[in-house]
């Protein structure tokens, strides 16, 4: 009975550790996107709010 307890308790630490690899991955490969559109994003509204179109749309408003 304790040797069936011990194998569910490497199973379980094996698959959390599995879990965390893939989302460790997930995150690594994903964070340099976010980094670029963040920039891209940030330098769109830039652009659009120091430019001179005479447009005075407020967003809150319909």
């Amino acid at each position: 009975m304790e040797e069936i307890m011990f194998w569910k308790i490497v199973l379980a630490v094996a698959a959390i550790w599995i879990a965390l690899a893939v989302v460790g991955a997930l995150v690594k490969g994903l964070f340099w996107i976010l980094v670029v559109s963040a920039v891209v994003f940030g330098v769109y509204l830039l652009i659009k709010a120091m430019s001179g179109s005479g447009e005075k749309s407020d967003i809150t408003r319909s």
